[in-house]
């Protein structure tokens, strides 16, 4: 006997699988990571990243111009800092001229209403290569809490609508807010990295940045004493709890496509925005399988990209986002 219901019916043709479909991707999901580089009519091409890029200013008014023609609303800045400039204190970070606070101001000047956030680590500007300041073979808590917190407060002070915070030191969440308060930076939203593992799939970001840490004595060889281990589970939902307690606005998972249970568990926990960053090396293998003609690159991403949201999450950090969009339309 037939069975009565035939869960095909519902697959049968395009039009009912779209009236059906319970995920749907839209520009709205998307927040765009950009790189930034000191110099004038600079685009240059993130070796480990093929077709991704770091722009000078110039540049970057008419990248973030596209972007918002293309319906991509939020951008999360990083920038590439001269040699010359890091030292163990993240002394850089605070210049009130330094590359990041003019990256926030060209992009407010060229499309105002375009929502900024701006990454918050030390790893940038360390000689090192560390998100904190280091000291005796240790990263420092606390010291580097409240460098980051003037450093958030900088950032605000520039025009950024949000700031996050990728550092993972504890406590930085309770010092960043309490800086932007008392500097009556109330609207300043925080974004969290509140789950951000101890990844191998980092190294193309680090490439772009030139931020990994460093080789040398005395300097901690890895990141692992303050980001979390992979194998945590439970740990997550504790750092996040933490981290809505001291004030953050959105709590985010990096990276992606391997913690889709973590972003599944914190949708499940806590009834705030959930973002999750897809990760220059999850990047970086799509675009190599499809260089070598194993994947179908833009069905992956979308596949990719559909099941970081379906897991949970509201919001995408993506190198795709332009690809994403552009296929959707």
């Amino acid at each position: 006997m037939y069975p009565l219901k035939r869960n095909r019916r519902l697959r049968s043709n395009e039009s009912i699988r779209n009236l059906v479909q319970e995920t749907v991707i839209t520009p709205n999901d998307f927040l765009v990571p950009l790189f930034v580089v000191e110099g004038k009519n600079t685009k240059e091409e993130i070796a480990s990243m093929p077709n991704y890029y770091r722009f000078s200013l110039d540049l970057l008014e008419k990248e973030v111009k596209e972007l918002w023609q293309l319906g991509l609303k939020s951008v999360l800045l990083f920038v590439k800092v001269p040699e010359n400039l890091k030292d163990n204190k993240g002394t850089e970070a605070l210049n009130p001229n330094g590359l990041m606070q003019r990256a926030i101001k060209t992009i407010k000047n060229a499309v105002p209403d375009i929502l900024v956030m701006t990454d918050v680590a030390l790893d940038p500007y360390s000689a090192y290569g560390h998100d904190g300041i280091v000291e005796n073979g240790e990263i420092l808590n606390d010291a580097s809490a409240e460098v980051l917190a003037k450093m958030a407060l900088s950032h605000a002070q520039a025009g950024a609508n949000f700031v996050a915070p990728s550092d993972m030191m504890d406590g930085r969440i309770l010092t960043m807010r309490q800086t932007l308060e008392n500097e009556s930076f109330y609207n300043t939203g925080i974004m969290s990295y509140s789950a951000k593992y101890a990844s191998a799939f980092y190294g193309p970001f680090r490439d772009a940045l030139d931020s990994a840490p460093v080789d040398a004595k005395d300097i901690p060889k890895d990141k692992k004493t303050y980001q979390m281990d992979p194998s945590n589970r439970t740990e997550a939902i504790k750092e996040t709890q933490m981290d809505i307690d001291e004030g953050a606005d959105i709590v985010m998972i990096k990276p992606g496509l391997c913690y889709l249970d973590i972003v599944r568990d914190l949708k499940n926990a806590f009834q705030v925005p959930i973002a999750v960053y897809q990760v220059s090396g999850e990047y970086a293998m799509i675009k190599a399988a499809a260089e070598k003609g194993w994947l179908d690159h833009d069905a992956v991403v979308l596949e990719q990209t559909m099941a970081i949201k379906r897991a949970g999450a509201d919001i995408i950090a993506s190198y795709f986002a332009k690809d994403v969009v552009k296929l959707i339309s």
